[in-house]
C-alpha cells in the first residue's frame, strides 16, 4: 500500500471501510455515508441564543466526516427557557437558525433540531419547581414531583411542538428528532409505572403512545413528506413496571403502523438508578446494544434504523453495516472526542483518531460546568478543530519536559511539532504514567488511547525520550534547556493516622504502589484488604475491584457520606453498582485510628460524627488513596538557575486526566 505524509499525518491512498462510508438513502435526502453525530448537550449557545461557537461545533463535525448531526434538546415549549436550549418555539433566532442550516448542508451535511422535554427528570441538586409530567409521581433521582397535564395540556404541547418543527423547517433543518427516552416526558407517557392517566393519553400501550404518535402525525402533516422524523425510543429501561424489551417492541409496532418516521434509534437506562446504562462505559462489553436493537428494529420493518451506545471505533461501524445490524451508525462521544474521525477512518488513518477514552468526564462537565469538555479533545469547540495542526513557532527553543504522563506527552508533541527541539525525561521505562497504570485496571482500557495517540504523535514529530531514571536537576541542568515544561504528577500523602516511622517502609502502600505489585501476580491471600478512601477517583475503586481478586474480603472506608464523590453521577450509579454487587464493604463517615492491635490484624475505625468506634478484623492488608501532594521540587532549584519553568497538571496542582491533557495542549502552543 502507498503512504503520503502531510504534517505528521499518515495518508493512504486507497479507500477504507467501504460499507461505513457508502451513501443512504435517508427518506427524501441521500446522506454520503452512514455516520450520524448523535444529539450531545454542548451548552454553547448563550441567552437561549445560537451561537458562532454552536454552529463551529456541528460544521466540524460534518467537515469532519459525519453525514448528518443532531443538536442538542432545543427550546421546543412556551415554558422552556432555559438560556442553554436554543429558543425556537419563541421565534428569537429565525435568522440565526438559518444560518446554522446553511452553515452545515455548505460542508455537505444534514442537521436534525431534536425536541424533548425532562419532565420530571432532573440531573442537578434539588428539585424542579415547574415540571411537567404524565402523572404526579416522583423522579426516581430528585423526588421531584410533576405537574400532572391535563388532556387540554397535552393537546397545546402538540401545538407547541409542531409550531417548533415548523420553524425548524422553514430555517432549512433537514428534519428533526423526538427523543423519547432516558426517563424524560416522553417516556413517562409510555411506561406504564409512569404514567397512571385515565384520560386517553393512559392505559393500554396504544394509549400511552398516542401522545408522540399524534405529534408525529402533527409535524408530518406540517411540514411535509421530505421531512426527515426520527425517534429515539426507550429500549430497556431497568425499572420494575417501565419498559422492557417486549414493551420496547410493542411501542415500536405502534409507531411504525402510524406511518411517520424515516428512521428509529434506542437509548437503554433511565432517569434513575439505571442512568448509567445510558452512556456505558469500559466496565462491560463493547457495543452492548446493536443486537438489541436490531431485534427491536424487526417491529418496524422498512424504517432506518441507527446502532448507538459505545460505538468507538471505524471497524465496530464497518461491521454493523456491512453485517445488516443498522442502517446508521450514531456516534456521541467519539465525535466529541474527534470531529474528524469519520475523514481520518476514510483515509486508512485509525491511530490518528483521537479516541474517546468513555470515561463520561463530558456528561459531568454539562451537568457541573454547564459547558461541554472532554478529557481527550483540548480543542474541543474551537472553530480550526478539525484534524488540527499545530503552527510553526517563530523561536525556536530547547524545551524540556520532565515527567512521562500524558500532560508531559501532550505538551512535548506539540511542542515539537511546532519546531522546538524537544527532550522527554520519564523515569519509568514507559510514557503514560498514572494513566497507564489506570489503563491496566478494569474498565479502565480506553484510557491507554490518550498516551498511544499522544506518543505516536511525539515519535514523528522528533521528540527525544530520555526513560528509565529520574530527571534530578544536574540532568535537565546537563540538557541546556532554554525552557523546563515540569509534568512529575503528583504523590499520595501520607495518612496522619499512621505512624511517621511507617513512612519509608512497604508496611502500609499507597493504592498506586499497591496496584503495581498487584498486576500481573495471581497469588491470593486470605484475609481483609483495607482501601483508606480520600480520594473518591474512579482509579480507587477500579483498584478496589482487583484486590477482590487478591483477597478474601475487601472494605473501603471513608470519612465522606458516600462513595464517589467526585465522580459524575452518571459513573457513580455504575461505581457502586459493581462495588455492592462484589461484596465489597463500604463504611462512610469512617476514618481508621492507629492502634497496636493493627499488628496481631485488627483495625480500630472510628466515625467522623460520632466518635463511635468498631473493629475490622482480619485484616492481611490496609492502604490508602489520600490527598496527593505535587511533585514541584525541581521548580526551586531550576528557577534559580535562571531557567524558564512552567508547571502543569498535577505538579501544579492535583486535579483530572482533562486538566492534564487541557494544560499540556495549552502550553505546548503557548512555547
Amino acid at each position: 500500500m502507498n503512504f503520503q505524509k502531510i504534517k505528521g499525518k499518515i495518508i493512504h491512498d486507497e479507500p477504507s471501510f467501504p460499507n461505513l462510508f457508502s451513501s443512504y438513502k435517508l427518506g427524501s435526502i441521500t446522506l454520503r455515508n452512514r455516520i450520524v453525530h448523535a444529539s450531545m448537550s454542548t451548552r454553547f449557545a448563550a441567552g437561549g441564543r445560537v451561537t458562532k461557537k454552536l454552529i463551529d461545533y456541528h460544521v466540524a463535525r460534518t467537515r469532519g466526516g459525519a453525514a448528518m448531526t443532531i443538536t442538542e434538546p432545543l427550546g421546543s415549549l412556551a415554558h422552556q427557557t432555559d438560556p442553554f436550549r436554543v429558543q425556537v418555539y419563541a421565534g428569537e433566532n429565525a435568522e440565526a437558525l438559518t444560518a446554522w442550516a446553511t452553515a452545515v448542508r455548505d460542508v455537505g451535511g444534514h442537521l436534525i433540531g431534536q425536541l424533548q422535554d425532562s419532565g420530571r427528570g432532573r440531573h442537578q441538586a434539588g428539585r424542579s419547581h415547574m415540571a411537567v409530567g404524565a402523572s404526579a409521581l416522583p423522579d426516581d433521582m430528585s423526588w421531584t414531583v410533576p405537574h400532572a397535564l391535563t388532556t387540554d395540556e397535552v393537546e397545546k404541547l402538540i401545538v407547541e411542538f409542531t409550531h417548533t418543527a415548523t420553524a425548524l423547517y422553514n430555517a432549512g433543518f433537514s428534519g428533526i428528532e423526538l427523543s423519547a427516552g432516558h426517563g424524560h416526558l416522553f417516556h413517562q407517557f409510555l411506561a406504564m409505572n409512569s404514567n397512571l392517566r385515565r384520560d386517553r393519553f393512559g392505559g393500554d400501550s396504544a394509549n400511552r403512545c398516542r401522545f408522540v404518535l399524534e405529534l408525529l402525525d402533527a409535524v408530518r402533516s406540517a411540514c411535509g413528506k421530505d421531512f426527515i422524523i426520527g425517534v429515539k425510543l426507550p429500549g430497556d429501561d431497568g425499572m420494575p413496571g417501565g419498559i422492557n424489551l417486549k414493551e420496547a417492541a410493542e411501542i415500536t409496532r405502534i409507531l411504525h403502523a402510524g406511518g411517520s418516521i424515516d428512521y428509529l434509534t434506542y437509548c437503554w437506562g433511565s432517569h434513575s438508578n439505571t442512568l448509567d446504562w445510558h452512556l456505558p462505559d469500559m466496565h462491560g462489553e463493547r457495543v452492548p446494544f446493536t443486537e438489541k436493537i436490531t431485534t427491536l428494529a424487526k417491529s418496524a420493518p422498512g424504517i432506518a434504523v441507527g446502532a448507538l451506545g459505545l460505538i468507538t471505533d471505524p471497524n465496530e461501524g464497518e461491521r454493523i453495516i456491512r453485517d445488516g445490524q443498522a442502517d446508521l451508525v450514531m456516534l456521541g462521544r467519539a465525535l466529541v472526542t474527534d470531529p474528524a474521525w469519520g475523514n481520518k477512518s476514510a483515509a486508512g488513518r485509525e491511530a490518528d483518531i483521537r479516541y474517546c477514552v468513555s470515561c463520561n468526564a463530558c456528561w459531568g462537565s454539562v451537568i457541573v460546568a454547564n459547558v461541554l469538555r472532554c478529557d481527550n479533545n483540548p480543542r474541543l469547540g474551537l472553530a480550526n478543530e478539525v484534524d488540527w495542526w499545530p503552527d510553526q513557532a517563530s523561536n525556536r527553543r530547547r524545551v524540556v519536559v520532565v515527567g512521562g504522563g500524558i500532560a508531559g506527552l501532550e505538551a512535548a508533541w506539540i511542542a515539537a511539532a511546532r519546531g522546538h527541539s524537544v527532550t522527554m525525561c520519564v523515569t519509568s521505562d514507559e510514557v503514560g504514567g498514572k494513566t497507564r497504570l489506570h489503563s491496566a485496571l478494569p474498565g479502565g482500557e480506553h484510557l491507554s488511547s490518550i498516551y498511544d495517540y499522544q506518543r505516536l504523535q511525539a515519535d514523528r514529530c522528533g521528540v527525544d525520550f530520555s526513560v528509565g531514571e529520574p530527571a534530578d536537576i544536574k540532568k535537565v541542568l546537563a540538557l541546556e534547556p532554554d525552557v523546563v515544561v515540569l509534568a512529575t504528577g503528583s504523590t499520595p500523602d501520607w495518612p496522619s493516622y499512621l505512624p511517621e516511622v511507617y513512612r519509608d517502609t512497604e508496611w502500609f502502600p499507597d493504592v498506586r504502589t499497591l496496584v503495581r505489585k498487584l498486576l500481573g501476580r495471581s497469588k491470593r491471600t486470605p484475609g481483609t484488604a483495607v482501601i483508606y478512601d480520600h480520594d473518591h477517583g474512579a482509579f480507587t475503586y477500579a483498584a478496589a475491584e482487583l484486590l477482590c481478586e487478591h483477597f478474601t474480603e475487601v472494605v473501603i472506608v471513608t470519612p465522606r457520606e458516600a462513595l464517589a464523590q467526585d465522580e459524575a453521577l452518571v459513573n457513580r450509579l455504575g461505581i457502586n453498582r459493581r462495588i455492592y454487587t462484589k461484596g465489597i464493604k463500604v463504611m462512610t463517615w469512617t476514618e481508621p485510628v492507629w492502634t497496636e492491635e493493627i499488628e496481631n490484624g485488627r483495625l480500630r475505625v472510628r466515625h467522623v460524627l460520632t466518635g463511635e468506634e468498631q473493629f475490622v478484623d482480619n485484616l492481611a492488608l490496609l492502604t490508602h488513596a489520600t490527598a496527593r501532594i505535587p511533585n514541584d521540587e525541581l521548580a526551586g532549584p531550576l528557577r534559580e538557575k535562571g531557567i524558564e519553568v512552567h508547571l502543569i497538571g498535577d505538579c501544579f496542582a492535583p486535579r483530572t486526566v482533562m486538566t492534564a491533557t487541557h494544560e499540556g495542549h495549552r502550553i505546548g502552543n503557548e512555547l
